[in-house]
């Protein structure tokens, strides 16, 4: 059993880099489309929604791939954390204006309309992060194998 927590800890690393390499590359398909849903929310001034939009799907990818590769794991899935909070408080606020839009999270790749299914979606998708936050599981990684540092997926604990 202590084998295979050093494997949920990877699996839990590359399930979170799979969701912002997926959500990143959905935007990236369709940006104009992606501005127009970030426009939707009306949290920004006007001027500022193409750069968001246009900069999103990179930080998005670029999450992913550090996640992916093992790199800064804390650091990146706290990023990732960051996000997600945007993102959840974003649809609040609109959910709770009574906008009725597409929530953008996955681009043109999934339609759904912001409320409470949306919220609590991304609030499950962002549980990866927190728990790498929490404890960096570093099995393959790039830190465990250039910076030496520690999985904490598995804690060393003391025999009795």
């Amino acid at each position: 059993m202590r084998r295979a927590v050093p494997l949920l800890g990877l699996a839990v690393r590359l399930a979170a880099a799979a969701i912002w390499l997926v959500a990143g590359a959905a935007k990236l398909s369709d940006l104009n489309h992606f501005e127009a849903q970030v426009a939707g929310y009306k949290l920004l001034p006007h001027t500022f929604d193409a750069p968001f939009a246009y900069t999103l799907p990179f930080i998005e990818l670029f999450l992913g791939v550090y996640l992916v590769l093992g790199l800064l794991v804390r650091p990146a899935a706290l990023l990732g954390c960051v996000l997600i909070v945007v993102f959840v408080a974003a649809q609040g606020q609109a959910w709770a204006r009574g906008l009725s839009l597409d929530c953008g999270c996955f681009g043109s790749l999934a339609h759904n309309r912001v409320g409470l299914a949306t919220v609590l979606r991304d609030v499950a998708l962002g549980l990866p992060c927190l728990a790498l936050v929490l404890w960096p599981a570093r099995l393959a990684s790039l830190d465990h194998r250039v910076l030496g540092l520690p999985d904490r997926f598995c804690p060393v604990t003391p025999s009795p």
